[in-house]
């Protein structure tokens, strides 16, 4: 059966995964933009994302490209999908990440609001499940075959999959800024009661990796 993992997941150093005020303008929230240079700052993200030849190698650049192997179907939330609230008002927000996203693989995006499958290029499939995270771990399993299901954010997503006792493995960086407020990754998570500890740690050039696996 495919593994539910979440990989490359980032919180800030008191456990925010994103800032408060998400908006079009702020996709990650006010601050939350400093969560992230451990990745943008890779050679795997450059090349991936922008198709250049520069960027950081080490640690983190590795973590990043692993992050992204093995993978059959994704799994995320509403947010990480954009920043429309209620019902669709009609089909034209198509993600963050233009034409081509880089996931190339069924995405499976839990909301209340029913909405058509929406196609892309590079084999990027959107499904929009509305009914609730064990449906669409169902159908990512069908769609991921022998594959990985990534789990995306946003954190509440996270929680819900982790409360449910449905990770398997989790892979957290941790970057070296405060938010003070946003969203809390594992506010009321009790992760030993679930069945969880922590494996390994790893220091990065911009952040420290844990991998958290469920017995």
């Amino acid at each position: 059966m495919p593994r539910l993992i979440v990989q490359g997941f980032t919180i800030s150093l008191d456990g925010y995964g994103a800032g408060p005020d998400q908006s079009l303008e702020a996709p990650m929230g006010t601050g939350g933009q400093g969560l992230h240079p451990w990745l943008l700052r890779t050679q795997y993200f450059q090349k991936n994302h922008f198709g250049k030849d520069d960027g950081d190698v080490g640690t983190d650049n590795d973590i990043a490209a692993q992050s992204m192997e093995n993978l059959g179907a994704w799994i995320m939330g509403r947010n990480m999908f954009g920043p429309v609230r209620g019902p669709w008002p009609d089909d034209n927000w198509k993600g963050w990440w233009g034409p081509n996203p880089p996931y190339h693989v069924p995405v499976f995006v839990l909301t209340h609001h029913a909405r058509p499958s929406l196609e892309m290029e590079g084999g990027n499939v959107f499904h929009f499940v509305t009914g609730g995270i064990h449906e669409a771990l169902q159908r990512a399993r069908e769609a991921a075959g022998a594959c990985d299901i990534r789990l995306g954010g946003g954190a509440s997503t996270v929680r819900q999959y982790l409360k449910a006792k449905l990770v398997d493995e989790m892979h957290l960086a941790v970057s070296p800024i405060l938010l003070g407020a946003g969203e809390p990754l594992l506010a009321g998570v009790d992760l030993p009661k679930l069945g969880y500890k922590c494996e390994k740690s790893v220091t990065g050039e911009r952040a420290v990796h844990y991998s958290i696996t469920r017995a």
